[in-house]
Formats: C-alpha cells, sequence, structure tokens
C-alpha cells in the first residue's frame, strides 16, 4: 500500500540500497516529472506552515534525514500522518527511541541548514488509527519551543463543506518522490489537484490489501486521467483547499496513477481532536 512504501522508502534508502528496486517500487505512474508528481517549486517563505519531519540516524543524513511532511496548526502545534509513527516507518516501537526526531521548519532546500531543527516535547498518535482500512491516521506533534516564524494554517472544521466540493482545486506540497521511481527532491514542491467525489474514492478503493475508502474520515483528490498526486515520502503533509488545511497525505495505490487518487486524512473530521491535543 502506498502509505507504508512513503514511509518504509526512506529507510530503506539509507540502510538497504541494493534491494530498493524490487522491494519499493510502485506500479509505473502516468507521465509526470516533478514532484509532488507532476508539481512545480514552491518556498517555505510562500508556505510557511510546511514543515518536514527528520531522523538522520533512522533515515540518514541524505536531504536531513526527512521521511514525512506535516502542517503547523498553532505556534508550538503540529500536525501529520499517524502512520508516520508506526514501527514499520520508524523502526522502533515508541518516538522516543529517535532522540534525534526533529520538525525542521523554514528550509526550503533540505540539503541546506537553514531555517530550524524543533525538538518534540510530546507526540500523541491517534489509538483509533486502523492500518488495515487506513481510517483515521492523524498524529499532533507538540514542539518543545515555539516555531521560528509563528505561522500556522487555519484547519477546515464540520461546518467547512465548500473546501470538500467535488471539483474544488486544491494544493499538495512535499519533498517526496518526484515519478513514482525513487526520484526524492530535495526542496519543496506544489501541485494542484481537484477534490473528487467519494464516490470515484470507493470506487478505486473498495477494500482489499491496498485500504478501504471510508468517507467518514477520509477524502481523495488527484485527477482521473492520473498524472498529478502526492507520493513516496509527502505522508502527512498538507492539502490546501483556498487557505484552509482540508486533508493530510496518507495512502492509495501507486502514484499518479489514472482512476487511483491520493487518500488524505479529512481533517474537518479530526479537527475538534487535534483541538484537544494542541
Amino acid at each position: 500500500m502506498r502509505f507504508s512504501v512513503r514511509t518504509v522508502i526512506a529507510a530503506i534508502v539509507a540502510l538497504l540500497p541494493a534491494l530498493v528496486v524490487p522491494l519499493a517500487l510502485p506500479a509505473t505512474p502516468a507521465a509526470a516529472h516533478e514532484v509532488v508528481v507532476g508539481g512545480v517549486p514552491t518556498t517555505t517563505q510562500q508556505e510557511p506552515w510546511v514543515v518536514a519531519l527528520s531522523s538522520r540516524s533512522r533515515f540518514g543524513s541524505d536531504r536531513s534525514g526527512q521521511f514525512c511532511g506535516g502542517v503547523a496548526v498553532g505556534s508550538r502545534t503540529v500536525v501529520t500522518a499517524a502512520h508516520c509513527f508506526g514501527r514499520e516507518a520508524l523502526g522502533v516501537s515508541d518516538w522516543r527511541q529517535l532522540p534525534d526526531l526533529r520538525v525542521i521548519a523554514d528550509r526550503t532546500d533540505l540539503s541546506d541548514a537553514t531555517g530550524e531543527e524543533l525538538r518534540p516535547s510530546d507526540v500523541w498518535v491517534n489509538p483509533d488509527f486502523d492500518q488495515t482500512t487506513n481510517a483515521n491516521d492523524v498524529a499532533v506533534i507538540t514542539l518543545a519551543e515555539p516555531l521560528p516564524n509563528g505561522a500556522a494554517i487555519p484547519m477546515a472544521d464540520s461546518s467547512d463543506t465548500d473546501s470538500y466540493r467535488p471539483g474544488a482545486r486544491a494544493e499538495v506540497y512535499g519533498w517526496g518522490d518526484t515519478t513514482g521511481n525513487s526520484d526524492y527532491a530535495s526542496t519543496l514542491r506544489a501541485a494542484d489537484i481537484t477534490v473528487l467525489a467519494d464516490s470515484a474514492c470507493q470506487q478505486a478503493y473498495p477494500g482489499g490489501s491496498v485500504g478501504t475508502y471510508q468517507p467518514a474520515s477520509m477524502m481523495c483528490a488527484g485527477e482521473e486521467q492520473g498524472g498529478r498526486d502526492a507520493c513516496q515520502g509527502d505522508s502527512g503533509g498538507p492539502l490546501v483547499v483556498a487557505g484552509r488545511l482540508v486533508g493530510l497525505v496518507s495512502w492509495g495505490n501507486g502514484c499518479a496513477l489514472a482512476d487511483y487518487p491520493g487518500v488524505y486524512t479529512r481533517v474537518s473530521a479530526m479537527e475538534a481532536l487535534i483541538a484537544r491535543h494542541m
């Protein structure tokens, strides 16, 4: 399934480079050339609430040890995907066993030393996250000190229906795979995609080995013909509609494939839960 590949592939690259191709490659994506697949460059100055999660001891020093994305929703609060903190991703049973776990803020290019690397004081991983269906895929990181720029993006709530309207234009952000073939970016990218109807997502993911689409806690976005999507390494990153955080990169089948859109955690369904842990 896409979410496990998105997080685990970075560790495989660092630890077992000879095995990357046979173990980690998803199906061949639709024509796409940039990351997020089909995306364009942007900066953390333009989007200061986009952050990266890193651990050099687990994922190596390349690209600052980045393995997932995240998004600031408060001066000391970052939301991301629950699966980013699973044993499959981190290789340990508890995030505290990675003493160099950091949230990287204000760093467009992960290969340089700009911005700040902030230590988490706590990580809440949703106990209702279902690894079989991928439902309720959210975690909340509390930082030991405030983000340097204080930037935060507002979250969609239960009253925000326009942001989830099929056809709404959305942007997804990340430092992940550029092609679906383990071509990782060092600089932040964004892709313009479309919010899709729940019925299209249920048809694409009725259940099985990849996951089961559940509209109560999920939404999906992409392009029917493929070509633009989040990919490996983008997990936990933001999906934004009209300046509001509506989704978190969660899972899917391959990257930018026709008829297989990306699936995102539905932030409006999680907003009250997130607020309790801010």
